[in-house]
Formats: structure tokens, C-alpha cells, sequence
């Protein structure tokens, strides 16, 4: 009789912590909001800071569970993100947010992760001089660049568009009157790789293409219902950067191989190099307000620029394609300083 009284106490115990243990997992997991994160490409070093931030546990800080969503050729994002497929997405620049708002659909633009756009134009190394000499070049771009940026090109130095060539390496590399689209972080470390060269580069950021890129975009109804979701993400998207740049990024970088394993150690930490060299995400505004930072005064800027060349009409309210209620806080700021010291 004892040891059946015995054994009953036991079993007790082990069924109420077991229930316990069951309940308080369930409270965790319900202190967490899950939200599904769409990238506008595989992944990347130039998505590092959001693996980051999953690795480092910031969104968790605040409560959100984030499940990244590599992109691809035809993903769709932005779609998603309208149809509620996704809570969020990272997005170009801000050629389609202005061209969104025009078209009558629901996008926000709440943080901007890249000060400087990372689009270039290569050249082989002594075969021009200044941007305005590459007028002359046949210039490989693809369709988006072709029907954005470029137009500018044409607008401010004088570009042709008869000159443009559909997007191609290859030909690239084998013509040295040629230039050559492509992201400062990828395609000139590929064409050193591939041909032994490594290309001269002309930052178009540096040349009138203004624009905030890296943007995270999210739905008006969003906004408005979980105020408190949407600063989470951005204020953890931060931090995650800066770690990312500055700190140890060896487990983000696993993550991005596991998502994408055509990309190696290599090619991350040459992407990792060249961001800081450039300051893509950390420069400008950013080292004052923090990273993801955005001022109207450079939004307005664009969006004339945009508008004198005809890609949007003078009548769209562009303030309506983005907010600063979620930035310029300084976020980060301080990790930066302890990572850095």
C-alpha cells in the first residue's frame, strides 16, 4: 500500500509539472506576435541585419516572433504584403513606393535601412574617366534600371538610350568599351572572381540617384492597428545592423547560407566590407538619428526628380508613401559605440 501511495504522489507531481511546463510555454508563446518578413531577393549580406536580429534574439525583446521569407525572380512581395500574406516587406527604393501611391494601393514605407542606394555602373579599370564620359559606353541594364534610374541618366548627363544592351555579364567582361549595371556589393566581387578583374565603380548615388533603398514597407492597416508591432521591427531591424556590421555575425551569416547556398563566407564578408567602406547603411542621417533613418527634405528631393522626368505625376501627396513616425530615435546608437570600442 505504501509504495502504491507512493508511486500515486509521484505521478502526481510529474503530471503537474508537466501541465505546468506546457502552460508556461504556451504563455511565452502567446506573449510573442508572429510576423512573416518577405525579402525582395534570396538571401544576402545585404538582408544581413534582419538575420541578425532573429540571431541576436531582438525581436523577441519586444515581443515578435519573425519569420523571414526569401524572395526570388517572380515572389511577388509587394503583392503579398497588400494581400496580407505578409506583415512586412524590404523593398528596392523609392521609385515603386512614389509610382504605388500614385496607382491608388496601400503601402508605407516605415524605415529606410540603406542611407545610399547600392546600384553602380562598371567599368573596366582604365578605360574611362568621369561618369559623364560613360555616355559614350554601350551600357548593359536590366528593365528595372532601364525604365527608373536611367531615365535620369538621360535627363542629367546626356545617356542614350540607344546605347542600352540587356543585362549581361558575359558580353560585359569580354568588351572593354562596355559598361555594366550591377550592386556595389555583389556583381564587382563576381566579376573579379570570374575574370580576374575587379571593375571601377561609379556610386550612382553619388550622381543624382538620391534615393533611400532597403526600405521596409508595411500596409497602412498596419500601422494603424499595431503601432507597437511596427516599432519593433524597426527598432529591432536596427539593432540587428548595427551588430551586423559592427559585431559578430558568424550565426546570421549561417542562417543566410542555409536560405541561399550559392552564396559563401566570402562573398558575405567582401558584401559586409564594402557596405562600411561605402556607408550604404550607415551614413548620412544615420549617424545622427540611427539607421533607418528618413527626412522629408530627401524624400521631397526624389520625388521631383522623379516628377521632372515623368516617371510620377506633380500631384501625388508623396508624404503618403511613407512615415518618420517609426525612425530618427537614435535607436542602436549606443550599441554601435559599445560594439565599436
Amino acid at each position: 500500500m505504501l509504495r502504491l501511495a507512493v508511486r500515486c504522489v509521484l505521478a502526481c507531481v510529474i503530471f503537474v509539472v508537466f501541465v505546468s511546463q506546457m502552460y508556461a510555454s504556451e504563455l511565452i508563446d502567446k506573449a510573442l506576435v508572429s510576423a512573416r518578413f518577405g525579402m525582395n531577393w534570396v538571401g544576402q549580406a545585404e538582408h544581413g541585419g534582419y538575420y541578425q536580429a532573429v540571431a541576436s534574439g531582438f525581436y523577441e525583446e519586444c515581443g515578435l516572433r519573425v519569420e523571414i521569407v526569401p524572395g526570388g525572380v517572380r515572389t511577388a512581395g509587394r503583392k503579398k504584403l497588400i494581400m496580407g500574406e505578409l506583415d512586412f516587406y524590404v523593398g528596392g527604393n523609392m521609385v515603386v513606393p512614389f509610382m504605388t501611391i500614385q496607382q491608388g494601393m496601400s503601402t508605407k514605407v516605415v524605415a529606410a535601412h540603406f542611407q545610399k542606394d547600392p546600384q553602380v555602373i562598371m567599368a573596366h579599370p582604365g578605360t574611362f574617366g568621369t561618369f559623364e564620359s560613360l555616355k559614350e559606353a554601350r551600357i548593359f541594364l536590366n528593365d528595372g534600371i532601364f525604365n527608373s534610374f536611367f531615365k535620369l541618366m538621360i535627363a542629367e548627363f546626356g545617356f542614350s538610350p540607344a546605347k542600352r544592351r540587356p543585362y549581361n555579364l558575359i558580353s560585359f567582361m569580354n568588351d572593354k568599351k562596355s559598361v555594366h549595371q550591377g550592386i556595389i556589393s555583389s556583381e564587382p566581387f563576381a566579376i573579379e572572381r570570374q575574370a580576374g578583374f575587379y571593375p571601377k565603380l561609379y556610386l550612382l548615388s553619388d550622381f543624382g540617384l538620391t534615393s533611400y533603398a532597403s526600405l521596409i514597407e508595411t500596409t497602412e492597416s498596419m500601422i494603424l492597428q499595431k503601432p507597437s508591432v511596427v516599432q519593433c521591427f524597426v527598432d529591432a531591424s536596427a539593432k540587428g545592423w548595427y551588430v551586423y556590421l559592427y559585431g559578430d555575425n558568424k550565426v546570421a551569416n549561417e542562417a543566410i547560407k542555409k536560405d541561399n547556398p550559392a552564396v559563401d563566407d566570402t562573398d558575405l564578408q567582401y558584401a559586409v566590407a564594402v557596405m562600411r567602406e561605402y556607408g550604404v547603411v550607415d551614413s548620412g542621417d544615420a549617424l545622427v538619428y540611427g539607421i533607418g533613418a528618413m527626412t522629408d527634405q530627401r524624400m521631397e528631393s526624389f520625388f521631383n526628380k522623379l516628377v521632372d522626368i515623368g516617371i510620377v505625376d506633380a500631384s501625388v501627396d508623396y508624404k503618403e508613401a511613407y512615415t518618420l513616425k517609426f525612425v530618427n530615435k537614435g535607436v542602436g546608437l549606443g550599441l554601435k559605440k559599445s560594439l565599436r570600442e
